[in-house]
């Protein structure tokens, strides 16, 4: 059923005075965008170029048209405002004015409000949450325990988003003595951009609880998104949720790049419809660490920081190797500015959630009792990431080797391969082989045939 101006009008209303600020601007977008069509505007100006849209028809509304537009220009800055994008909001109070309003109070609040954002500090200050994105293979993990394994005195907790039918990633982040090991959460029942915010939103509340509980403040949080996330919805969250809004402030989106791989991910072609993820994470990045810078030369390096900068003009980033870099680069630099945001992407706040994934990228897992020919296995990894290395965004596994005591751990980005052993097997812990690709137009049985003539006898699926 389609919801007339003057009924979503009334809903916005309702969600301001509920300070229910997210509902509140679907119900106001959408009723003023179909409140421009009755004066005969049939495209988003009324909110993407107010300036542009009330030179055009104000000299020939109706006065009772202006005072329509006029409180919902009011209302809508006041719900904006709510939202924390101020710069925005006195836009929006700008256009009430031009209609006849008179909101010098509300303008020199909103842009007071603005400046003590920046400076808010301490015990009244929001959790500081960093998203911290990149394509497959671009190094999150390695960051992660480099974070978890410094001694920057901090108190953090991990939410871990994965892609894929077997867990791997759990198994490869490492707890330091300062992070909160309780509090690394993981979550694989989806990609995280799409399918699974309410569990992003029970996540970040039960880490909360349990910092509450425990007495023990964090310092932050950071969620590690699947490679294949778009950051745009992940954001999204912490304006759609109110205990999430009134309880943690997104400090910056973090996106790692591969320097060997990143402009291959740039230009790949998507079937309509289907959205670019690496381009996505680039163009929302407030920083970006542009990481295996080994693996390439100079140029290459230069003309991978020009194509970023084609996309995300004022980024910074920076040159690493590993994954290693300052804390200060990626926690605590309050870089998320919504504003910022909304003037890039003016439908950011729409909760549609229609990312869609390109069909073709899917992944499948093995996870096997028992152990593996060492032997067999190289050779089979070799051939498969010889054979069907472009397609292959990411191939990684901790298996049990036969007649080695330490938990093997390799990872693949297209054809390139590490693998070393790692911490070793306990006495009481079944060894079990667990193996994961992700990738384009994967064949489930070839790699399933192929994995299984690895196994040595005894072995089985688990």
């Amino acid at each position: 059923m389609t919801v007339s101006w003057s009924e979503g009008f009334e809903r916005a209303q309702a969600a301001l005075k509920e300070a229910r600020f997210f509902d509140g601007v679907q119900a106001i977008n959408s009723c003023m965008e179909t409140y421009a069509k009755v004066i005969g505007d049939d495209t988003d100006r009324v909110l993407r170029d107010p300036s542009a849209f009330l030179q055009e028809y104000k000299e020939n509304l109706k006065q009772e048209q202006k005072d329509v537009l006029r409180k919902m220009y009011e209302v809508r800055g006041d719900i904006i405002t709510g939202l924390g994008a101020h710069k925005r909001a006195m836009l929006d109070y700008q256009s009430a004015q031009l209609l006849g309003a008179i909101l010098k109070d509300k303008l020199a609040k909103t842009e007071a409000a603005a400046k003590a954002a920046k400076e808010k500090t301490g015990s009244d200050a929001k959790v500081p949450v960093t998203v911290l994105t990149g394509f497959l293979g671009s190094g999150k993990t390695t960051l992660l325990n480099h974070i978890l394994h410094e001694f920057h005195g901090k108190r953090i907790a991990i939410i871990e988003n994965e892609f894929g039918e077997v867990g791997i990633d759990d198994s490869l982040i490492e707890a330091g003595p300062l992070a909160m090991e309780e509090n690394v959460i993981e979550m694989n029942n989806g990609c995280i951009c799409c399918t699974v915010r309410g569990d992003l939103i029970a996540g970040l509340k039960k880490i909360m609880k349990r910092s509450v509980q425990s007495g023990k403040p964090l310092d932050g949080v950071i969620i590690e998104t699947t490679g294949l996330a778009d950051p745009a919805p992940v954001a999204q969250t912490f304006f759609a949720d109110d205990f999430v809004q009134q309880n943690m402030q997104l400090d910056g989106i973090v996106t790692l790049v591969d320097a060997k791989h990143l402009i291959m991910h740039l230009d790949e072609e998507k079937p309509e419809g289907v959205e670019n993820e690496a381009v996505e994470q680039v163009a929302f990045a407030d920083r970006i660490i542009l990481n295996k810078c080994d693996l390439v030369d100079e140029p290459h390096l230069d003309e991978v920081e020009r194509r970023i900068r084609m996309i995300n003009e004022a980024v910074k980033i920076k040159r690493t190797t590993k994954s290693k870099v300052d804390m200060d680069f990626i926690m605590g630099i309050q870089a998320f500015d919504l504003d910022k945001i909304l003037e890039m992407d003016d439908g950011f706040l729409a909760d549609e959630q229609d990312h869609q994934h390109d069909e073709r990228v899917t992944s499948c897992g093995f996870h096997v009792k028992g152990e593996i020919n060492q032997q067999k296995l190289n050779e089979w990894l070799g051939y498969i990431l010889k054979e069907k290395g472009n397609d292959l965004f990411r191939t990684k596994g901790v298996l049990a080797v036969q007649g080695m005591q330490q938990k093997f751990v390799f990872q693949a980005v297209h054809m390139a391969f590490t693998g070393s052993p790692q911490r070793d097997w306990q006495p009481d812990e079944e060894r079990i082989c667990k193996l994961t690709f992700i990738g384009k137009n994967l064949n489930r049985q070839e790699l399933e045939a192929g994995f299984k003539k690895c196994l040595v006898n005894g072995a089985g699926y688990a």
